[in-house]
């Protein structure tokens, strides 16, 4: 029997990222589970999915605003289970950042956890990659294209990684497929970038299909393009109720 593939999610301890890590998981990959804060949450969904199936799930911390932890990821991505398959780039930092008002650190922050960090993680995941003819899968938006008000660094990060998407498509084709999924309205933000009520309503009132998605709805999309998706590359793959045809 052959040993299941293996895949890396960053930010996989909560929200989209979790269940795309139950999704892999279901479809018989063992799954790495990056976290940066969140060590409670991914250990029990390490510890549940451990329980469904043995030694399947493992967890790892890094902090991807840090170069060298980010090596450290990959690293000990691979030599979890001596090999990398996929790796899923979820992980994101949203907030409003003005232009007049953004500084140095929201540079850091947002580019290098958005951008930065998928660049440089795949750099290093590539070795194991090429030898299992791999897939990366990025988690775009849909305002990489249409951009969201006093949110500049967070869309240009977006628009940066979507060109990635099709760049590494090209540079590492035939080895690797490279394709991206882009979000609509399906977990509203929390935090500082929680949006009010009427923008809430506003989003939807553009949004065709009138409601938000699921987790399902993106968890599935990138467990397709990991699975059962040999002939697509360059990708990038709207799930977002028809909303950027009205944007």
């Amino acid at each position: 029997m052959n040993p299941p593939p293996v895949v890396l999610i960053t930010g996989a301890a909560h929200r989209l990222g979790a269940r795309t890590a139950e999704v892999m998981h279901s479809r018989g990959w063992n799954v790495v589970i990056h976290y940066r804060s969140r060590e409670e949450q991914a250990e029990a969904l390490a510890n549940r999915l451990n329980s469904e199936r043995g030694n399947s799930a493992t967890t790892v911390q890094a902090d991807l605003t840090r170069p060298e932890e980010v090596t450290q990821l990959a690293q000990q991505a691979i030599s979890a289970w001596g090999r990398l398959d996929g790796l899923i780039n979820n992980a994101s930092v949203f907030y409003p950042n003005p232009t007049e008002a953004a500084t140095q650190n929201d540079w850091h922050a947002i580019m290098g956890a958005n951008l930065q960090a998928p660049f440089f993680l795949g750099q290093a995941c590539l070795p194991a990659l090429r030898e299992a003819y791999g897939s990366i899968v990025n988690l775009i938006d849909i305002y990489s294209e249409q951009p969201l008000a006093d949110h500049p660094l967070y869309g240009s990060s977006k628009a940066g990684l979507a060109a990635l998407t099709r760049s590494w498509a090209k540079d590492l084709a035939p080895d690797i497929r490279v394709n991206g999924v882009s979000p609509g309205a399906i977990l509203w933000p929390v935090g500082e970038g929680k949006l009010d009520e009427q923008h809430q309503q506003s989003i939807l009132s553009k949004t065709p299909l009138a409601r938000t998605g699921i987790p399902d709805d993106i968890a599935d999309t990138i467990a397709f393009l990991m699975c059962d998706a040999p002939f697509i590359t360059g990708q990038i793959i709207a799930v977002d109720g028809g909303r950027s045809l009205n944007m």
